[in-house]
């Protein structure tokens, strides 16, 4: 079953780096290539989440969506590395200050990567150290209003109770369209003993969290992606994840898998200064 699992994975991850699909929530079990989205949330406010961007990759004379990414700093963002492996920095772009997609409201930000730095450590075979980081060309103009950042926990940091997932991808699984509103949607913190028992024990990484419910219903889906699982932490806000990969979108039993984000602390901030 191990075997047919890991073939399955492989399968999936070329089919998708041939170009075929270009919106990401990477998925070690199949879910054939289709596109996806916050299953089972709603709308969030405009500007809620500041520090939210949309990734944009430049494609028939266009910069469309892909992945989100988190906003650490004026100059850095990251995101998940299996969103840009391979991908060169020149075709690609963030959009701070987004809420809807294709409706612009003035208080977007458009800037180009100029930099990315993947985990030299990642696996595209397992997803282990699923983190990038992104290097605008422009520092972000910082305000209270559309653009914010968001804390990196620390090392020790301990991740429990009602997360948020937050994401332009698809509504559910099969559907091939991205949410053109940003959305949101609460999801539980999963023990690792629990996502090992959804999951195989050696598909999940000690670079890993996952967050989810049993009975399914609710998850981060393709398109998702990057984007952020967050937690209240002290007076502000932590990003305890990175939408990472899962078994199908909202699947009963199968909790979402994240990196985890306190894992990589101090990596982050010795890459992104």
């Amino acid at each position: 079953m191990k075997n047919l699992l890991s073939l399955m994975a492989l399968i999936v991850y070329i089919f998708a780096d041939a170009g075929t699909a270009h919106v990401h929530k990477n998925t070690r079990i199949p879910m054939y290539g289709l596109p996806g989205k916050i299953v089972g949330g709603i709308k969030a406010l405009p500007h809620e989440f500041p520090f939210q961007l949309s990734l944009q990759q430049f494609r028939n004379d266009n910069y469309k969506h892909f992945c989100g990414a988190s906003l650490i700093n004026e100059l850095w963002a990251v995101t998940a590395a299996h969103c840009v492996d391979r991908t060169n920095p020149e075709r690609i772009a963030v959009v701070a200050g987004e809420h809807t997609l294709t409706k612009p409201e003035g208080k977007e930000q458009f800037r180009k990567v100029n930099r990315i730095i993947i985990h030299r450590e990642f696996k595209s075979s397992t997803l282990a150290n699923d983190i990038a980081l992104l290097r605008l060309d422009e520092p972000l103009t910082l305000n209270t209003t559309s653009v914010g950042t968001i804390t990196i926990p620390s090392s020790s940091y301990d991740a429990s109770g009602l997360a948020t997932v937050i994401g332009w991808g698809v509504t559910g699984e099969g559907s091939q369209v991205l949410s053109d509103v940003l959305l949101k949607v609460n999801v539980p913190i999963v023990t690792d003993k629990e996502c090992c028992e959804a999951y195989e024990p050696d598909m999940i990484q000690d670079s890993m969290i996952c967050a989810g419910y049993k009975h399914g219903g609710k998850d981060s889906c393709q398109g998702d992606s990057g984007g952020p699982l967050i937690l209240p932490c002290k007076e502000t806000v932590c990003l305890v994840g990175i939408v990472s990969w899962g078994y199908g979108c909202a699947r009963p039993g199968y909790p979402g898998v994240y990196t985890e984000v306190s894992y990589f602390s101090k990596w982050i901030h010795e890459n992104a200064k």
